[in-house]
């Protein structure tokens, strides 16, 4: 099965001269989530990592179905004002604007190695403020899980001192 059959392209959206991906027909189809998740497995061995972190909001379907399979928590990396208690938060560039992101306090351990899943590597902002969330908490980023990498926009220099693994490329 090729993923890239799953996957939607919507010209123009959320602005103009954008190509959004969409993960939503992947999402739906059972038998591709599975072995989009299988491929995580796979490359990801659950023993290299304490804790996955979702990245608003597809992220979270990733790492949620991923800690379950695997026998791991899930935290919630999200956009601020998200979260209640207290909170680290992080700015970022994206594709096409600017964006906050906060982690509860005390979300990650000292020392525990995080796995941070999201649907898209574009520019590399948000996983690169991720990252930031999660060391500042005293984590270690034990890697990336992204469905889909938009290579021509290098997110992946941003974020090549980690472990990565992008499903699709574009």
């Amino acid at each position: 099965m090729d993923l890239k059959d799953r996957i939607n392209k919507h010209l123009n959206f959320p602005k103009r001269g954008v190509v959004f991906r969409d993960v939503g027909p992947l999402l739906r189809d059972p038998q591709a989530m599975s072995l989009a998740l299988d491929e995580f497995q796979r490359h990801f061995h659950a023993r290299g990592y304490d804790v996955l972190a979702g990245i608003e909001s597809r992220g979270f379907l990733v790492a949620a179905a991923l800690a379950v399979r695997c026998g791991k928590g899930m935290i919630m990396l999200r956009k601020a004002g998200k979260l209640p208690g207290k909170t680290r938060r992080a700015s970022y560039d994206v594709e096409y604007g600017k964006d906050v992101m906060e982690v509860q306090v005390g979300a990650v351990k000292a020392g525990e190695r995080v796995l941070i899943c999201d649907d898209l590597l574009a520019t590399g902002g948000t996983a690169k403020a991720a990252a930031k969330l999660v060391e500042r908490l005293g984590g270690t980023v034990a890697g990336f899980a992204f469905m889909v990498e938009l290579t021509n926009l290098g997110g992946a220099d941003r974020v090549s001192q980690y472990k990565r693994l992008s499903l699709v490329r574009y």
